[in-house]
């Protein structure tokens, strides 16, 4: 494999391209292609860890594995772009890959597919590049830090109450509300009563990781509660999980509560 994160590195300490090529023996017009791509995609050193030969060369050029399969090739700069202007859904930009795709004598990905390819996409575009959100595209949603308390009127028991709120992040504008557990009903009934208030479901929903909504969250793998995807796929919204320790994919809102 093309030592990508070499060249990279090379490069970024202000060697000439005559060395770099000579060091990692490919040619200079590939070293040059791979800095071109890399300066163009917002791929800046220092790299992470987790950012090795084969991460650079899936994020650089993703069609390869697709290109590879017998499947119509996904334009994922091109979707990711098209997302960007209003009333642009990933339903209509599946609708026209699957037509090109039959134009072109080539197979489509199903719906379900398309968007775990973009999905993956997204999540290595997101690893470097501050995405622009448009307005009514992601809703991010988490269970509020404080816990809150109500009060029994017959007995005077004070009694814990959990904070769901969720957030539309371009505006700000925010649903919140308290129930008397965090268990899958009142997670799902949250979300429902969040879509109806906000007047309808986003095409992304960003939730945390936690079990009511992801079983398992990997570099590799993602298994979203099977409760949890069965209400994604009916409202036709994409759940795309928080990293794993990657502060800034996390709801910004905060809820502060005061005493009256």
């Amino acid at each position: 494999m093309i030592q990508y994160r070499k060249i990279l590195e090379m490069a970024h300490e202000g060697l000439s391209l005559r060395t770099v090529s000579a060091s990692t023996g490919h040619g200079r017009p590939k070293v040059t292609e791979i800095l071109q791509l890399a300066k163009e995609k917002g791929l800046e050193c220092p790299l992470t860890e987790e950012m090795d030969d084969h991460w650079i060369e899936e994020f650089l050029y993703p069609y390869k594995a697709i290109e590879n399969s017998g499947y119509g090739m996904i334009d994922f700069e091109l979707v990711h772009k098209e997302l960007a202007k209003p009333n642009v859904t990933l339903s209509l930009l599946h609708y026209e890959y699957e037509v090109n795709c039959r134009a072109n004598g080539k197979i489509p990905y199903t719906y379900r597919s398309f968007l775990r390819h973009y999905k993956a996409y997204a999540d290595k575009y997101k690893a470097t590049l501050r995405v622009r959100r448009k307005p009514g595209e992601i809703m991010e949603v988490d269970w509020a830090g404080s816990t809150a308390f109500i009060i029994d009127r017959d007995t005077g028991e004070k009694i814990k109450a959990y904070v769901f709120v969720a957030t539309l992040p371009c505006s700000q504008l925010s649903y919140a509300e308290a129930t008397l557990s965090m268990d899958m009903n009142a997670w799902i009934g949250a979300h429902n009563r969040a879509f109806e208030y906000f007047g309808g479901n986003t095409q992304i929903v960003v939730p945390d990781n936690l079990k009511t909504s992801v079983t398992r969250h990997t570099l590799k793998e993602l298994v979203l509660n099977p409760t949890y995807r069965e209400m994604c796929d009916h409202y036709g919204t994409l759940c795309m999980p928080a990293r794993v320790r990657a502060p800034q994919d996390y709801p910004q809102t905060q809820i502060i509560f005061k005493k009256p």
